[in-house]
């Protein structure tokens, strides 16, 4: 969820600590700070000193393409460097073009960069996720085509970094910037639609975008997700200690498994084959 900045590191071990204990997965922030830059690997290594059971490196699409003359690119050879520095399981190809597109600064060329992907996913094993707009079947599809091993869709719901950029573009005096992140504030597809539409192509899938409880996973995973994502809560708590990260997760493991319980679900597999009904916004787009 994080990295690249001196207080980072303190946050990522707690993270780490707590997912090892808990049994649950892990994925730092974007590694181009420390990749690219050299700036605070640390920040992200801390993560290899614990035992997560599954770890997942991550590294921006725009960063895969050249942007201008000159400018560095993530290959093969970096992307073995992010994964070596968390001894990371999967390799995260994350889509942030939209908050691209609000930042002053933003790399926006996108040419090329799925059959980049491609490559990559030819070398190491890759998952692609979004960043709060989710990820529709006709883009999944291409992605499967080059062979990426699963989605995490962060679809709407959660946190929009259109609106973070907004503020950040605000502050800057970038006021076309600013009103880009206003229009397209609610941009995307609604994290449990995304989910949907992803299942039926046979990858894993994981619905992150407003997942914050124990509850949220197992209607998650009950419209078929193979697992569920969080970060605002558990990143609150990392930012207090290891205690508070842990009792997090603890509870969020504990919910989920109340509404197995009344479900009848012994097994995420049963889980996933629960009834349900989808309500609301979810149920338009899906009609």
């Amino acid at each position: 969820m994080t990295g690249g900045y001196p207080e980072a590191k303190r946050i990522n071990e707690n993270l780490a600590r707590a997912a090892a204990d808990v049994g649950v997965a892990m994925g730092v922030g974007s590694e181009r700070a420390a990749i690219l830059k050299g700036q605070y690997p640390e920040s992200y290594s801390v993560v290899a000193d614990y035992a997560v059971p599954l770890k997942f490196a991550n590294i921006g699409a725009p960063q895969i393409v050249p942007q201008a003359p000159g400018e560095p690119v993530i290959g093969a050879a970096e992307v073995r460097r992010a994964m070596d520095l968390i001894h990371a399981d999967v390799l995260a190809i994350h889509l942030n073009f939209l908050q691209e597109m609000v930042q002053p600064e933003g790399d926006r060329r996108g040419r090329g960069v799925l059959d980049r992907i491609g490559e990559l996913a030819a070398a190491v094993p890759v998952l692609v996720k979004e960043t709060g707009a989710g990820i529709s079947r006709v883009v999944a599809e291409e992605l499967r085509d080059r062979h990426v091993r699963g989605f995490d869709v962060s679809g709407t719901g959660g946190t929009s970094f259109a609106a973070v950029e907004h503020y950040r573009a605000l502050e800057r005096g970038a006021r076309r910037e600013a009103r880009v992140g206003k229009t397209f504030w609610d941009w995307g597809i609604p994290a449990p639609v995304s989910v949907v539409e992803l299942v039926p192509l046979g990858l894993p899938v994981i619905a992150s975008g407003g997942v914050r409880t124990g509850l949220d996973v197992a209607r998650a995973i009950s419209l078929g997700a193979a697992a569920a994502g969080t970060a605002g809560g558990v990143l609150r708590a990392a930012a207090e200690g290891y205690g508070p990260t842990r009792e997090e997760l603890l509870d969020l493991v504990h919910e989920l498994k109340v509404a197995m319980f009344l479900t009848g679900s012994r097994t995420v597999a049963e889980l996933q084959r629960a009834p349900h009904r989808v309500t609301g916004e979810s149920r338009q787009w899906l009609s």
